[in-house]
């Protein structure tokens, strides 16, 4: 007799938690999700178990934790919204879930924890001296993750960069570079061109969480690094120019721009606050992580551009008919 695998999912309506919920549903698992409207949710993303609650009211996660081995923290302000007054209620949420029902609390790491000091390769060592206020906060959740491991939770932590996929989200790809609902024609690029920058494709991020969670001599707290896709600003534009079959006409993001609206948008405002991430080398060292699985898994650049840019109705109309 097997036992059925069960999986709580925060945040499976957004980019990584979706990504994530996906991934577990193929892999056989029977997936719970979170959400104050779950009608709506299950219109929206049939396949999962939903059942209403608040990711910011602890005693709801601990009831729809009940009887899982796996708690995803995929929660996060959309548009980067109200991070200093969400995050570290939301995760201490899980935390408080994942202690009770015993599951293992998967977290999604970011580069935000870091500063130019600790650049341009990220171990899991490296220091975390952040230089943002989202990079501050960052770190105190990990430190709050830490802090639940060493009181018997057990965590898991996978960092990647930059996210971009198939289906609409949190991700760099739309806000950043490419315009959805038109067919791209042009790039607007937020650094140097000749500059290195780590990008990581969703479903590539989901992967490699469900199969490091599904390693039977895990710790109590384990850290992994994903390399994702590690780009030059050019080798990243001449693969969108690939994907969409036509020239694009390539420009610098106008942070001048961003700067002006982030004194009315508080999108543009955090955007702004990580530009610094653009202007050097950020990359993520996976060594420890191959070491593990034997491989990360990785889809080619071009396929994973291609999906996104069809998730973005962005992809030209005649390179969709040509790749039909």
């Amino acid at each position: 007799m097997t036992t059925e695998r069960r999986a709580l999912v925060i945040g499976a309506t957004g980019g990584i938690g979706g990504a994530v919920a996906d991934q577990l549903v193929a892999d056989g698992w029977r997936v719970r999700a979170l959400n104050r409207n779950p009608d709506k949710a299950r219109a929206t993303r049939p396949g999962l178990e939903w059942v209403k609650g608040d990711a910011m009211v602890e005693a709801d996660v601990v009831a729809a934790a009940r009887g899982v081995q796996l708690l995803v923290h995929g929660a996060n302000p959309p548009g980067y919204r109200n991070w200093a007054g969400l995050q570290m209620p939301m995760l201490a949420a899980s935390i408080a879930a994942a202690k009770a029902s015993g599951a293992r609390l998967v977290f999604p790491g970011t580069v935000y924890n870091f500063g130019p000091s600790a650049f341009p390769t990220l171990t899991e060592t490296s220091p975390q001296v952040p230089v943002t206020r989202k990079g501050k906060i960052r770190v105190r959740m990990e430190q709050a993750l830490a802090r639940a491991a060493e009181d018997g939770v057990r965590v898991l932590i996978v960092r990647a960069g930059d996210f971009f996929g198939p289906k609409p989200g949190n991700n760099w790809l739309s806000p950043g570079l490419v315009k959805p609902g038109r067919p791209l024609a042009a790039v607007s690029y937020p650094g140097p061109l000749s500059v290195a920058h780590s990008w990581a494709y969703l479903p590539d991020v989901a992967k490699t969480m469900v199969r490091l969670a599904a390693l039977p001599d895990l710790g109590g707290l384990e850290v992994f690094h994903m390399r994702g896709h590690s780009q030059t600003g050019q080798a990243f534009v001449e693969a969108l120019t690939r994907v969409a079959g036509r020239k694009l006409a390539v420009s610098r993001l106008p942070w001048f721009a961003v700067r002006a609206a982030a004194a009315f948008n508080e999108t543009m405002r955090e955007m702004l606050e990580m530009r610094y991430l653009w202007d050097e080398p950020v990359l993520l060292d996976n060594a420890r992580l191959v070491a593990r699985l034997g491989a990360e898994p990785h889809t080619p650049l071009e396929d994973a551009l291609r999906a996104a840019l069809e998730g973005l109705n962005a992809l030209p109309r005649e390179t969709t008919a040509l790749a039909a």
